[in-house]
């Protein structure tokens, strides 16, 4: 388990990153999401459906980033790649016509990382991160992350994530997608002041 001091604020919580079942937390986990992605009731119910069954395939797993008060902050969940999981057929053509298709193969998935707004910029989602592909067995992990300059895609980057595809479009998605990978393990940067 890593630890966070309370970000030098008073009286604020420390941070405890570890395993978490996110079967037994996925309301917890959504709402986390539901703030940090800015997603409403009827797209929470439908991403509830879908953490529940990704949750039950092989290699799949989660960690949370959660106060000493139990109350949980940020997640992170993946799984090893399948070319045959709607992510991957979605992403596919886009892939394949730049030469990346086999980045599909021997990969493990980052499917979501979020971090309550509250509490970004203080290293968690890197924790989040770094701790979830560190115990994973592929040599390369990929991942998806909206096509706009943003802080996520900065911390992507800074992780050794680099752009695979550009402008991919997922049916119920308005915005864009890049898909991004990098190699196992990801890159450390040193945090300001180590």
């Amino acid at each position: 388990m890593l630890r966070f001091p309370g970000h030098g604020r008073p009286h604020a919580d420390d941070i405890v990153i570890g395993p978490l079942d996110l079967t037994a937390h996925v309301d917890a986990a959504l709402a986390v999401q539901a703030m940090a992605f800015g997603l409403g009731p009827d797209e929470v119910a439908v991403r509830r459906q879908i953490v529940l069954r990704h949750m039950t395939l092989p290699g799949a797993r989660a960690f949370g980033a959660t106060t000493a008060s139990g109350r949980l902050v940020g997640f992170v969940y993946g799984m090893p790649n399948d070319r045959g999981h709607w992510w991957s057929t979605v992403v596919e053509p886009y892939l394949r016509s730049l030469g990346h298709a086999d980045w599909l193969d021997d990969s493990f998935v980052i499917t979501e990382l979020h971090v309550h707004p509250r509490h970004q910029q203080h290293g968690i989602g890197r924790a989040l991160i770094t701790t979830i592909t560190d115990g994973a067995d592929e040599p390369r992990s990929i991942l998806s992350a909206i096509d706009v300059e943003s802080p996520a895609r900065r911390l992507y980057r800074s992780l050794g994530y680099r752009d695979l595809a550009r402008q991919v479009h997922f049916p119920s998605a308005t915005k864009p997608y890049a898909v991004m990978g990098a190699p196992l393990p990801l890159l450390r940067t040193p945090r300001p002041g180590s």
